[in-house]
């Protein structure tokens, strides 16, 4: 029997990010901050993985973000597979998770199971996220048991946007903060590596941070939480309508992409593309008698 190799060589495991949040209890003034981005294709996944980041999900924003729906929901399993086995080829270092859609564990526990599966399968991912709290410990349970790690999501979970009303700040209230606490701790009780609270109250998520033993990663839920993660759509300036308030824009992708696409149709309009020494000559390969190989982009 073979035995695997330890995965070593700076990659990213599940039992890394439960250590970091063990010494982060044990020490805060040393804590590790876990970085997180979503990603959807190759080249993408390959900038991110090669920047450092520690966790690249492949997040069901992808229906909003990258085929122009207008919610989470309408994303398929389907979907969802092809673009993460897309974002493996990309990514060595981090850790790859991947969002199961919605309708993909909405049923039976064992059909679930089989759609996890499928993600670990067929796209290799390390670990699957799954929305909502106490309603999901049986599941959580399950797919742990079954070795397939998971990453817990509460507070506003864009799946159950239809429930909510809308995507709004979550635990505001006293009973609402008193549900998410339980949430939390259901989600950690059924065997999860880690939750991302998103949209709640900065003194909510702190207080979360501080009584669970698993990292929690934030998403407009403040600084004190174990990490944070961004839709990297947002963190570009690449999205089309208003940002949330908890995006930081470190870059303006959109506009530069339309900047280079105007002055390309100029050019093409005026003649200036492509000039002479972007074109091949019939000399060059004559005077060998053979042709040679060349650096081509296919369409």
């Amino acid at each position: 029997m073979s035995v695997v190799p330890h995965a070593g060589g700076g990659k990213i495991t599940v039992p890394e990010l439960v250590q970091r949040k063990a010494s982060a209890l044990a020490a805060p003034e040393n804590s590790n901050k876990i970085v997180c981005l979503t990603a959807y294709d190759y080249p993408t996944a390959r900038s991110l993985d090669e920047a450092g980041v520690d966790v690249i999900l492949v997040g069901d924003s992808l229906a909003m973000v990258a085929l122009g729906y207008d919610s989470t929901l309408p994303v398929t399993l389907e979907e969802m597979i092809h673009h993460a086995r897309a974002v493996r080829r990309g990514t060595k270092r981090a850790l790859l998770v991947a969002d199961m859609p919605f309708g993909s564990y909405h049923s039976e526990t064992a059909e679930s199971l089989r759609n996890a599966v499928r993600f670990v399968k067929e796209a290799s991912v390390e670990a699957v996220k799954v929305e909502g709290g106490e309603r999901r410990l049986e599941l959580i349970a399950r797919l742990t048991e079954a070795e397939i790690p998971v990453m817990g999501h509460i507070g506003l979970t864009p799946q159950s946007v239809n429930a909510l009303g809308g995507y709004r700040v979550q635990g505001k209230t006293v009973d609402s903060a008193e549900q998410l606490l339980r949430d939390a701790r259901a989600v950690e009780a059924a065997g999860a590596f880690a939750v991302v609270l998103e949209a709640v109250p900065r003194e909510l998520a702190a207080q979360i941070t501080r009584e669970l033993r698993i990292p929690t990663i934030g998403i407009g839920a403040g600084p004190d939480c174990d990490g944070q993660i961004l839709v990297v759509h947002d963190l570009l300036g690449f999205t089309f309508g208003q940002t949330p308030k908890f995006a930081r824009q470190y870059a303006n992708l959109g506009e530069t992409i339309s900047k280079a696409v105007r002055e390309y149709c100029s050019d093409v309009r005026n003649g200036a593309f492509p000039s002479d020494s972007e074109s091949y000559h019939s000399g060059s390969s004559t005077k060998s008698g053979r042709d040679h190989p060349v650096r081509i982009s296919i369409c």
